[in-house]
Parts: C-alpha cells; sequence; structure tokens
C-alpha cells in the first residue's frame, strides 16, 4: 500500500486573489504575480578554472556572468543564472527542472573544485511588472533602480521593506523578479499591496 502524495502548497497562495485584483485596480500600471516553485541551484565554482565555467556554462545553455551583480538569461528567457559572488551563482528554471539540472550541473563539475545544491525550497519568487513597478520597488529599497543603473541584466542581493531578497531586472518593461524566503513571503506580499497603493 502506498502512502498519498502530500499536496504541494506554495507561500503565497493566499494571496493569489489579491494579487490578480491589482492589475484590474491600477488599470495594469502594475502587476504582482507569484511563480511558485521555480528551481533554484547553488552553484560555487573556480571562478579561475576557465575550462570549468566553459563546460558549466554549456551544461546550461548560458555562459555563467562573472561580473559582478549580473543575470544572464537562457536563450527561451525561462532560464537566468545570477552572479551571487566571485565563485558563486544561482540558476533559476521552471518548475520541475531541477532534478535535471543539479545532475547536468555535477556532471560538468566532476574534476573541479565546487559544489552543486539544490536549494529550490529555500525562496518563492514574485513578479512584479509595469509601468509603476519601480515606483513600488523605491517605497521600501534603498538601491538605485533607475534603469542606467539597475536595468535589464542587473540583480542584487538587498533589502525591500528590511526582508532580505534577491532582485532580479528582467526586462525595460519594467520587469522585475523578487525571490523571498518563504518565512517572509506573507509579510513582504502584504507590504507590496500596500506600496502598490501609494505609488499608482
Amino acid at each position: 500500500m502506498t502512502g498519498a502524495v502530500a499536496a504541494r502548497h506554495s507561500p503565497l497562495e493566499g494571496v493569489a486573489a489579491a494579487f490578480a485584483e491589482v492589475a484590474t485596480v491600477t488599470d495594469r500600471t502594475v502587476s504582482l504575480a507569484e511563480l511558485p516553485f521555480l528551481a533554484q541551484i547553488n552553484l560555487r565554482a573556480d571562478p579561475a578554472d576557465a575550462p570549468l565555467l566553459a563546460r558549466l556554462g554549456a551544461a546550461l545553455g548560458v555562459d555563467l556572468p562573472t561580473i559582478p551583480n549580473t543575470a544572464a538569461a537562457g536563450p527561451r528567457g525561462d532560464r537566468y543564472v545570477l552572479w551571487l559572488g566571485p565563485d558563486e551563482w544561482l540558476v533559476i528554471d521552471r518548475a520541475g527542472t531541477e532534478a535535471s539540472l543539479e545532475g547536468r550541473l555535477r556532471t560538468a563539475l566532476r574534476g573541479g573544485r565546487g559544489s552543486v545544491v539544490d536549494v529550490s525550497a529555500n525562496r518563492t519568487t514574485i513578479r512584479l511588472a509595469g509601468p509603476a513597478a519601480r515606483a513600488v520597488l523605491e517605497h521600501g529599497c534603498s538601491i538605485d533602480l533607475h534603469p542606467r543603473a539597475f536595468g535589464p541584466g542587473r540583480c542584487a542581493q538587498t533589502l525591500l521593506a528590511r526582508a532580505g531578497v534577491i532582485l532580479i531586472s528582467v526586462s525595460a518593461e519594467p520587469e522585475y523578479r523578487i525571490l523571498v524566503r518563504p518565512s517572509f513571503a506573507a509579510y513582504l506580499a502584504t507590504w507590496l499591496l500596500d506600496a502598490v497603493d501609494g505609488a499608482t
């Protein structure tokens, strides 16, 4: 007899309706949505080992960014590789791809120094987009979010409303992805909904 598979619940499923309503209330100058269960792989590798970085990039289909606080997007636009430190990257992809990503990266890392760890459960992702999206973030984030400083292809580990997040600028719409730990997700979602009211 096999046991029943437990239902999987996202940290923000309770605010999905409130997020969906934002675009209507703001006439689509802002939209919010949770992107739950994205694959997230923490990758550590020796940045001086060029052949190793090349193998890892080939395994991902996108070169690992080597410029601080930058993000590289895969050809389909659903895979991102974020620079988190001189020898650390975060690979993000569609839900359900974590095992495949982890396996490919472990194979590419073989013989080199580094590590591959599935951290998919560590954070959920909030998509914030629309003409007023930057104004919303500026209510609670101290970094310069002007496109000349934080345009598409930039990322940062920072504080948003005092919650530790990873912030990614995805497109010039503007569109951002906010990665936050599940324990802070409901708090940050409430803050974002309040900030939308103040920015639109």
